[in-house]
Order: structure tokens, then sequence, then C-alpha cells
């Protein structure tokens, strides 16, 4: 854990390694479900509880309502709660926008996949399953891109600024999908699976992958948020 500085000032790497630990740190927390439904965040208490200063758990709360995990009001920084029924309904919205950028090219013989944007695609995955990354919520940053990509490369950019806007609002959720290794392993080889069939012109076969990533994924992300809700509803005060 990170000690707050004595003496001389630290070097600005550890500055910023300080500023990561403790935006790890706090949004680790707020995935448990260690706050209470609409709890305010106090920038001292946090601070004492982290053993840092205030000044990197204030940076990190505003990170964290870029996130979607925090809101701020002009009183200061409180929860957000989950909501798993619209959840549900955004998830219906992806999954529908998504597969149509594989079905308009089964339809047509006119909509090809740009091959340009899912070659670099698949060796990037083929990087990430030979050196796998380590759990982190992050990683649905990496997995957005993934399937922005994936849609873009099929030709209709409004299907893909749909998806952009959907991403966004069931990103603080999607985060509970990348918390254990398994998952994240998992979803690189679901990753290439797919990109690699369309690549290949095996369109069917990428449309039933698809739609099977993304509907583990809504049983993974639902289930997590549930117990995170569970703890919340515990630790509220």
């Amino acid at each position: 854990m990170s000690t707050q500085p004595t003496g001389a000032p630290a070097p600005r790497r550890a500055g910023r390694n300080r500023r990561e630990e403790t935006y790890a740190a706090l949004r680790d927390l707020l995935l448990r479900g260690e706050f209470g439904t609409r709890s305010r965040l106090i920038e001292l208490h946090l601070a004492q509880r982290l053993g840092v200063s205030r000044t990197p758990v204030r940076e990190a709360m505003v990170r964290l309502v870029a996130d979607g995990l925090l809101q701020r009001t002009p009183d200061g920084f409180y929860t957000v709660r989950l909501n798993l029924a619209e959840l549900r309904d955004l998830y219906e919205l992806r999954v529908t926008v998504e597969l149509r950028g594989i079905a308009r090219a089964l339809e047509s013989d006119g909509v090809r996949h740009d091959a340009a944007l899912l070659e670099p695609l698949r060796d990037h995955w083929r990087a990430l399953r030979a050196d796998p990354p380590a759990p982190d919520p992050g990683f649905v940053l990496r997995d957005e891109e993934f399937h922005h990509t994936l849609l873009r490369s099929s030709g209709n950019p409004r299907l893909t600024e749909t998806l952009e806007s959907v991403t966004a609002r069931i990103r603080p959720a999607r985060m509970y999908d990348y918390l254990t290794e398994d998952r994240v392993e998992l979803t690189v080889v679901e990753h290439l699976d797919i990109v690699e069939h369309v690549l290949a012109g095996r369109l069917p076969e990428a449309l039933t992958a698809l739609r099977r990533h993304i509907g583990d994924s809504l049983d993974v992300v639902e289930r997590r948020a549930a117990h995170a809700i569970a703890q919340m509803a515990l630790h509220q005060d």
C-alpha cells in the first residue's frame, strides 16, 4: 500500500504510480460494493483508508466519474447504483447492432468486411493470446475497441456510432467481466475466433460465435453486478 511521502519530493514516476495505485484501489472498492448505495465519498476518510494524501484520491474520484462508477454533484462525489433492468435493455440493443454488422454482409454480396481493419485487429489479439494481460476492470476498453473495430469494418458508420453510445453506457457494469484471469483469457480466445471467422468468410459461424460471446458476457456481468449491489446494501448506513 502506498504511504504519504516524507522528506524530499518523490520522483515524478513515483507520483504517477501513486495516482494509478490509488485509482485502482478505489475502483476495486467500488466494484466490490464496499460503499452503500448513494453514499457520499469523503476525501479525507478515503485518504486515511488508502494511506495516501488527498490529492491522488481527488484525482481518482474524477476519473471514476468518467468511468461511470461515481456521480459528482455540487456537494461531493456519490456512488452510483447499477440498474440491472436497464443493463439488459442496453445489452439487447448491443446484440442487435453488433449482429447486424455481420448479417448485412450475409444478405448482400456487395457488403464486405474491411480486411485492412481486421487483420491488424487479429494480430493484436494474437499477441494478447501469447501474453495474456492480468485481470483488470480497465480491460473493458480493449474489449470495446475490438467490438467497435469489428463493426466499423462492416462499412456502416451509423451502426458503429450507435454501438459506441451503448458501450459507454454499459461500461461501468462491464468492468465486472474482467475481474478474473479466466474471463480475460476466454475473451481473448473468443475475439480471435470471431475475427478469424470473418476474415475467412465464415460469416454464419462468426454470427453464432459473436451472439454467444455477448450473451455469456451478460450472464457474468449480471451475476457479479448483482453481488456488488447486495454488498452495497450491507454497507448502507
